[in-house]
């Protein structure tokens, strides 16, 4: 926690000087910030909270792959391709009883998710494609099949806008009264409480972890099938990602569009990487960035600094913890078989 304040605390006196440099009011600036992200129970509920979900489950996503020694880079367009699922899924269950509407949507999210991962699943297992390079390589095709997908078969009945109709009212997240805030924050809570529970007293949160450290010393002196791991790390790290588009489109949007996501998937490695693949950090860790994205938006509204600006933060942010992690790994003494 004291290192995740200390990046923050690096990142916010970044973005300060730059402001200074380019000549921007840079207490004004940072109040429109804070006001923008915690100014208010709305604000806090309705901005903060809401774009804090997304990146909370997709973070967790990557906390499993990520603890395997898996680099999935691909959770943009895992989340892309949940989202496109969730919206067929939403658009075919309005006769259906709301708890199973809604279910039946965050499945397809997950499922989703899972299909995309599988492609970079085999090329890795069957002609040792790296993942970091696949993973990120389909983003890109995800982006361009959401285009054609709201430009066609999913395009809203008029044909005048590339979107898609909304789901179904029935498959539709329940809201806070007041708020904006979804339910699907919620449900990232209790993934971020439930994968720590994995992570800390699962046998398969165990393995996770030794394959991770050591591979070679897995198979041989723990017995453990170190595909099938890696596997199984990347398909529920997608389940996540595609989970967390459905939950956007369930809770949020209600429709499938081109630009659905503002880099959640990109944002969430920072996440991921700052907590230190803690799911109870990332929850605290997500929270934070969600923050970050609500108070560029009051920042440019209220101080005239472009919302850019806050990718200063982030992108500190994931250089010290980057940096953190690396040292760390350097310190930490070779396991061999």
């Amino acid at each position: 926690m004291v290192f995740a304040a200390g990046a923050v605390a690096v990142g916010l006196v970044g973005l300060a000087l730059g402001l200074v440099v380019f000549g921007y009011p840079a207490s004004t600036a940072l109040a429109a910030l804070w006001q923008g992200a915690f100014g208010s129970w709305y604000s806090f509920a309705s901005a903060t909270l809401v774009r804090a979900a997304p990146l909370i489950v997709i973070g967790l996503g990557l906390a499993v792959a990520f603890r395997a020694g898996v680099l999935n880079i691909g959770g943009e367009g895992q989340f892309m391709v949940g989202a496109a699922v969730a919206t067929w899924v939403g658009g075919g269950v309005g006769s259906w009883p709301p708890l199973l509407a809604l279910f039946a949507v965050l499945i397809g999210g997950a499922i989703g998710g899972m299909l995309w991962v599988g492609i970079p699943v085999f090329l890795k297992l069957r002609f040792g494609v790296l993942e970091v390079i696949s993973t990120l390589l389909l983003n890109f095709v995800a982006e361009a099949v959401i285009s054609l997908l709201v430009q066609g078969p999913l395009q809203e009945a008029r044909r005048s806008y590339p979107q898609s109709d909304p789901i179904a009212v029935a498959a539709r997240l329940p809201v806070f009264p007041g708020t904006r805030l979804h339910l699907g924050f919620l449900i990232a809570i209790l993934l971020g409480v439930g994968l720590w529970l994995v992570f800390t007293r699962s046998r398969w949160g165990f393995r996770l972890r030794v394959v991770g450290e050591a591979p070679q010393a897995a198979e041989v002196t723990g017995r453990i099938n170190s595909a099938r791991i890696v596997a199984s790390a990347l398909i529920c790290s997608a389940a996540l990602a595609g989970l967390a588009g459905a939950l956007e489109v369930s809770g949020v949007t209600y429709a499938l569009y081109q630009n659905l996501s503002p880099g959640y998937g990109f944002t969430a490695i920072a996440v991921a990487l700052i907590a230190r693949l803690n799911p109870l950090g990332i929850v605290v860790a997500g929270i934070g960035f969600g923050a970050l994205e609500a108070g560029a938006g009051g920042m440019q509204r209220d101080a005239g600094v472009p919302a850019v600006a806050v990718y200063v933060v982030q992108a500190v942010i994931i250089l010290v913890a980057g940096f953190s992690l690396s040292r760390a790994r350097a310190a930490r003494p070779e396991v061999s078989a």
